[in-house]
């Protein structure tokens, strides 16, 4: 079923930040991990527990006084009030800054360059930024409802307002240079229209099929997405508006990350079973490789041009390799240990990018296959560290884009290549 209406978008600078208010409500409507008494305790639960879970305050690896004050101006405007004073003082004490989420990072050969846009709305946890065919830079701010572009030359950006209760999980566009975003909240999957402001939603047709999470076009210009929650796998034909569904051989294996070989095959992340899937693109038949270790996870994948296959083993905090002719799989430890939890991941030029989203800061690892070796950096994230990647993709020069969702930035990083002749010389 598709519905149509018109969003309206807002022209913003950096320093057109965003007013937001929250009211004392428990996040979701779950339990909040239990905080230390002190003065502050009632304050920091009511406002914080509004958009999130207190276990992120009571997982983070804990800030000074200036960095509680700076990671919350990302989510609300507290300044000049005296809460702010309160929460702040209430959070240095209780959770000050420390090292036991430190990541371990390997120096090496290879430079590369961050630059942060931070994105204008309050609290909206962006992320999954893409760039579009004209060069625009897309994001989709979950926590807000809404999408948002960001002209790179210029810095200026534009917000776009999504239907009630979307929620966007990621987005993606196509060769048109519309954007369409997986409607996580309301099960639906949304075409904006960036010339018009015209968003079209496309409605599952399955009440089971609740979570559209992360999509990606064929050459055809299906639509290839996972619903994580429902355990599905999706085909939508923009053409046509049709929706196919495939539910997937195993129970809870919570499909997350989608990528196409360079056949046109669809493969597909299992984040709650040890597995990665092979689906039939015009069957949609699932076809399981299981990984050796039972207790593995992956949250996404990518391919190299030898059509290996390239994942971040969550749970184990290794990366892996498989061969899907072979069915054989190569693991590596991450450089920061068991707990690193790799994350995102893109192949650019067959060298293999990836995070490890367990470390404060949160750091990206380049790994090359040929000589088998590790180099690491902290990702910026304004003065702090706080925020995770959770998705990274490359842009048409072959750099990547990732984010800080904690912090509401979006980061392109440049990856430095050395011209033949620089090489040659340093041989």
């Amino acid at each position: 079923m598709i519905e149509e209406q018109a969003m309206s978008a807002r022209s913003i600078t950096l320093a057109g930040v965003f007013f937001l208010m929250v009211s004392p409500l428990t996040a979701h409507g779950q339990p909040a991990a239990q905080l230390p008494d002190g003065d502050g305790k009632q304050i920091v639960q009511g406002v914080c527990a509004t958009c999130h879970q207190t276990n992120q305050i009571t997982r983070s690896s804990g800030y000074t006084r200036e960095g509680w004050r700076e990671l919350i101006q990302t989510m609300i405007n507290l300044s000049g009030t005296p809460a702010g004073d309160t929460v702040t003082k209430y959070l240095a004490t209780h959770f000050p800054a420390g090292n036991r989420l430190k990541p371990t990072l390997l120096r090496g050969d290879a430079s590369i360059a961050f630059r942060e846009w931070m994105v204008p709305t309050l609290g909206q946890r962006s992320r999954d930024p893409v760039e579009a065919p004209d060069g625009s830079i897309w994001w989709a701010g979950q926590y807000a409802n809404l999408v948002g572009r960001i002209n790179p030359q210029t810095g200026e950006m534009w917000e776009y307002t999504l239907p009630e209760g979307a929620k966007p999980h990621t987005v993606t566009p196509d060769q048109q240079g519309n954007i369409w975003y997986m409607g996580n909240g309301n099960g639906t999957i949304g075409k904006l229209d960036p010339r018009t402001a015209m968003i079209s939603e496309y409605k599952m047709p399955d009440p089971a099929a609740r979570d559209p999470h992360t999509a990606i076009f064929d050459r055809k210009g299906n639509l290839w997405f996972t619903l994580q929650q429902s355990n599905m796998v999706g085909r939508l034909i923009p053409a046509t508006g049709e929706i196919k569904l495939v539910t997937m051989p195993t129970p809870k294996s919570r499909p997350y990350g989608i990528q196409l070989s360079s056949e046109g095959i669809p493969w597909v992340a299992c984040n709650g079973s040890n597995c990665l899937v092979r689906i039939n693109p015009e069957t949609m038949e699932p076809r399981v490789y299981s990984l050796p270790n039972p207790k593995t996870t992956v949250r996404r994948l990518d391919f190299a041009s030898d059509g290996m296959i390239w994942y971040g083993n969550s749970s184990q905090g290794r990366l892996g390799r498989l061969d899907p002719k072979t069915g054989q799989v190569k693991e590596w430890p991450s450089p920061s240990g068991p707990n690193s939890h790799p994350y995102a991941i893109a192949v650019v030029d067959d060298i293999v990018w990836y995070n490890e989203s367990g470390q404060r800061p949160d750091t990206l690892v380049r790994f090359d296959p040929k000589t088998e070796r590790f180099q690491s950096w902290a990702i910026p994230s304004g003065g702090i560290y706080a925020g995770i990647v959770r998705h990274m993709r490359p842009t048409q020069e072959g750099n990547l884009l990732i984010h800080q969702s904690s912090t509401n930035r979006i980061i392109l990083v440049t990856l430095k290549r050395r011209s033949a002749r620089g090489a040659k010389a340093a041989s």
